[in-house]
């Protein structure tokens, strides 16, 4: 089976994206299933079901997304190798742009929204700096300077990946998707797997609970400014 992993900040067209891809894949015969992580809470998997797409939803909740995403990533797999799927997409929740979901050997893709500025892709971590493919969305609504530029921009960032525009809403541009999605490296177990990068560090005593503000309510892994 085929693993895909999906990333982007919140509401740059993934879970669209995903759909215009895999639809016209499914309509030629492979089988796909979804993964949807998410934070609070998610329709999407509203979507999926529409489109006849076998998926299930994770919520993180209070924990970090990334944490949550890798403690359940080996479940998932094994729960579409059981369905019998050719190829299983997850998507991740991108919310801090520090989110590291990216696995070595396994495709990883990074959407990203062009209406979210030219700067924005040097404000991104992993998921678009270790990502092989970044899909762009939304360009046709900026114009043909602002995608050239942010195209660019990207590429600055990460050189080494395929940059694909892809429309959301009508699918234009997923062809070239679909061929990276079925040739994407054949994996069987993440025994041994590792990530591409680290994820978020935080153990401190908000993490455990602790609302009150001061230096005294503070211990474990803090960091501070210099505002002297």
């Amino acid at each position: 089976m085929k693993l895909i992993t999906v990333a982007g900040p919140p509401s740059s067209g993934k879970t669209s994206v995903i759909l215009r891809t895999i639809e016209p894949m499914i309509a030629r015969g492979f089988t796909i299933g979804v993964v949807k992580f998410d934070c609070l809470t998610s329709e999407d998997h509203h979507r999926y079901n529409e489109a006849g797409i076998s998926v299930k939803k994770g919520l993180a909740g209070g924990l970090c997304p990334d944490h949550f995403f890798i403690a359940n990533i080996d479940q998932a797999l094994q729960w579409g190798k059981k369905s019998g799927f050719d190829l299983l997409v997850i998507e991740s929740a991108g919310l801090c742009n520090r989110c590291s979901p990216h696995i070595r050997e396994v495709l990883a893709v990074c959407v990203i929204d062009q209406l979210s500025g030219v700067h924005t892709p040097r404000k991104i971590g992993p998921m678009l700096k270790s990502a092989d493919v970044v899909v762009l969305t939304k360009g046709d609504i900026v114009s043909q300077a602002e995608r050239e530029v942010f195209a660019f921009r990207v590429r600055q960032v990460n050189a080494r990946a395929a940059v694909l525009p892809v429309n959301g809403l009508t699918g234009q541009g997923n062809l070239l998707l679909q061929k990276h999605f079925q040739n994407a490296p054949t994996t069987s177990s993440l025994e041994n797997y590792k990530l591409r990068f680290t994820m978020p560090a935080a153990l401190c005593s908000y993490c455990l609970g602790e609302t009150r503000i001061g230096q005294d309510c503070q211990i474990g892994n803090v960091k501070t400014m210099d505002f002297s």
